[in-house]
Order: C-alpha cells, then sequence, then structure tokens
C-alpha cells in the first residue's frame, strides 16, 4: 500500500512540475504575450505623473484587493455560473457589405462587432477601436470562454484596408494577438497608450506606425485631432506585468463630430474633466458590463455608466462592453436592461444596435429595437 501511495505521489507531482513548466514555457515564448517597454521608456514614464514604482497608477486611490471570503465566495460563483449567464438563442447579427465601407466613406457611420469592437467612418477616415475580433477573449482559447456568436458582422479577412487601429489598453479582450497579426498589413497606423508600444513591437509592426500616447495627449491624424484621455483601470497579459503599461479612452474630434471612447474603467471625477475640456459630444461609446460589487473600482455599475455620459455632456450614449462575452456573474442581459432605465430617468438618449447594424449619425436613427429578447419564449 505504501509503495502505491508513494508511486501516486510521484506522479501527481510529476504532473504538477510539468504543467508548470509547460506554462512557463507558454508566458515565456508565446507572442500572445507581447513585449516589454525598455528602460528609457520607463525612464520616460517617470515625468507622467501618474508612474510611480514601476508601475502606472490611477488618479484616485483605486484597489482590486479583495479579502479571502470574497475571493472564496467569487470563485464559488463562477463555479456555479448565474442564470441566464449566456444567451440560449441566436443573437441576430447583421452582416456588412465591405465594398459600402470602400465605396462610401464619407458617411458618417459607426459599425458595433460586439463587446467593445467597433469600426468608425468619419470624415473620410476608417477607424477600427478594439479590434478584438476572434472567439476567445484569452491568450489560449483553452483559457477563455466563447463568443455568443461565431458569425460575425465582417470577418476579419474582409475588412478593407483601414486608416488607423485605436487601442484603450492591452487586456485580451481590447487587444488581440491573432487579430491584429491579420490586420497589420490593412492599418497605416496604431494609436496605443504608453507601453503598449512595445507589444506591437514585439508582433513586427514598424516603429514609426506606432503612436504611443499619455493622458490629455493630443495628435492630429488626417483631418481628425484624437486625445488620449483617463480612466479608472489597470492593464497587464502575463503574471508579471500589471500596470506596467497605461491604460484610458479616447476622444475622436472632426469638423463636425465628436466621438468619445470610453474603454474601461470605474465611475471618477475624470468623466466631467473630460466633459468640461472636449465636450459636448455627438455619441459616447461607454462601458457597461462585466461588472461586480467587488471589483466596481475599475469597472463601472450600468448606473454609473449613464450618469458618466451626462457628466461627458454626451447628446446620446452607447453601452458597449457587453454582448459577446460573459466575464462576470452578471446575467448577459443586466447591463442593457439596467442602463436604459438609469438613463430614462437620467434624460440621456441611448441607443442599442443590434450588432452589425449600420448606424448613419447624419440620418435619422432607428427605433431601439429590443434584440436581446428571446422572441421565441
Amino acid at each position: 500500500m505504501k509503495k502505491v501511495l508513494k508511486r501516486f505521489l510521484q506522479l501527481f507531482f510529476a504532473l504538477i512540475f510539468l504543467l508548470v513548466f509547460i506554462g512557463v514555457l507558454f508566458v515565456s515564448f508565446s507572442p500572445q504575450f507581447g513585449g516589454k517597454p525598455t528602460e528609457q521608456d520607463t525612464a520616460n514614464y517617470q515625468k507622467t505623473g501618474h508612474y510611480q514604482d514601476g508601475i502606472f497608477v490611477n488618479l484616485i486611490p483605486t484597489t482590486m484587493d479583495m479579502s479571502f471570503k470574497n475571493i472564496k465566495n467569487t470563485l464559488k460563483q463562477y463555479w456555479d455560473g448565474v442564470p441566464n449567464q449566456r444567451p440560449d438563442f441566436y443573437i441576430p447579427v447583421d452582416k456588412i457589405d465591405s465594398t459600402k465601407l470602400v465605396n462610401d466613406k464619407q458617411v458618417t457611420r459607426l459599425i458595433w462587432f460586439g463587446h467593445s469592437a467597433f469600426l468608425l467612418q468619419v470624415e473620410g477616415q476608417t477607424i477600427l477601436l478594439d479590434p478584438m475580433l476572434s472567439d476567445v477573449p484569452a491568450p489560449h482559447p483553452w483559457l477563455g470562454g466563447q463568443r455568443y456568436n461565431k458569425i460575425k458582422p465582417l470577418e476579419i479577412e474582409e475588412i478593407p484596408a483601414v486608416d488607423a487601429i485605436i487601442i484603450s489598453h492591452d487586456h485580451y479582450d481590447h487587444l488581440d494577438y491573432e487579430s491584429i497579426e491579420k490586420l497589420k498589413d490593412k492599418t497605416r497606423h496604431f494609436y496605443v497608450p504608453l507601453g503598449v508600444g512595445a507589444h506591437f513591437l514585439a508582433w513586427g509592426i514598424a516603429p514609426e506606425r506606432i503612436h504611443e500616447m499619455d493622458w490629455w495627449q493630443e495628435i492630429k491624424h488626417e483631418n481628425l485631432t484624437l486625445a488620449f484621455v483617463p480612466s479608472r483601470h489597470f492593464s497587464g497579459r502575463g503574471l508579471t506585468d500589471r500596470n506596467t503599461t497605461l491604460w484610458g479612452s479616447w476622444v475622436i474630434a472632426g469638423d463636425n463630430h465628436n466621438f468619445y471612447f470610453s474603454g474601461d474603467g470605474g465611475y471618477g471625477p475624470h468623466f466631467k474633466a473630460i466633459g468640461d475640456k472636449y465636450g459636448p459630444f455627438n455619441l459616447a461609446m461607454i462601458e457597461c458590463g462585466q461588472y461586480n460589487q467587488n471589483w466596481s473600482q475599475i469597472h463601472m455599475m450600468p448606473e454609473e455608466s449613464a450618469q458618466a455620459a451626462v457628466d461627458l455632456k454626451a447628446q446620446l450614449m452607447m453601452p458597449i462592453h457587453w454582448g459577446a462575452f460573459t466575464l462576470s456573474l452578471h446575467s448577459w442581459t443586466d447591463p442593457i436592461i439596467r442602463v436604459r432605465e438609469k438613463a430614462k430617468a437620467l434624460h440621456m438618449p441611448l441607443i442599442a444596435p443590434r450588432i452589425g447594424q449600420e448606424i448613419k449619425l447624419d440620418e435619422t436613427l432607428p427605433p431601439l429595437e429590443l434584440w436581446w429578447e428571446n422572441k421565441n419564449m
């Protein structure tokens, strides 16, 4: 019996060692994890005023620390799941005619791919925002949940040449290696937060095509002004690089249109500061999903998302960061139900288009369709 037990323990620890060894190799050599800023880069970050002890920090105190009890309860909830965590029906997805995007670029249009991925055409420019277009928001398909629908409005191979790609931060559900690999030869410019350029360099993109931005920094892109502005969040792709790159949100301003794209983040006074400096906005795309009370400082609750739109002086808001993946412990429809209710109370106009639905900002917007409701029930 002792020999059997000893043999079992030997096999068990050998398996643990093998798994750890494979994990270390994967983290060390997989291109998914990107690159690291240089010593000169980090020396420059010291001058920003929001880089301390080797990491970037938020404008106001922000923590993700949880007690052991909260961690245990959260893990149990993830294991058990929650009701209606994923759709139990086929979500409608509108297909896009790619030739229209090429031949009719003067139209101001917005197309949502689900979660936080967008194609925006404004003043003759075609821009992709956080184009995570893979099926799993993780460094490996085994490490995350599948996209609700395999069908996308436009397959990544069908996307025509774009003028710019804008990235809010380096988490996997916003910056996807496979998507960038397929898009990098179709794109002239990449606009990214400080530190994130190291990932693109590691992925073989020429440095002159990468534009790293600090909070409140502006840059001209053709006839558009792009401003990278704060959010209240964090960053990291591996086990040891948390907050070594910056995170934020974006202002995209032209002669006739002004857009805000939130990326991810918790509620805070930065929304009013952005609204005062750059508002009003024709449309604000604002995070509303994957929240939980345990991490409410880095992901807003839906009611806060609606208030953020008010703070930003938005004329119209669109809730994002939902509709494609389950990354938290609420039902998949909870974000849209709650934010609609709060937006109505705040008299904030709201749109919630189908995935792939063409929204033309210079035309009368279509009536709100409750596409997230299962009509067959």
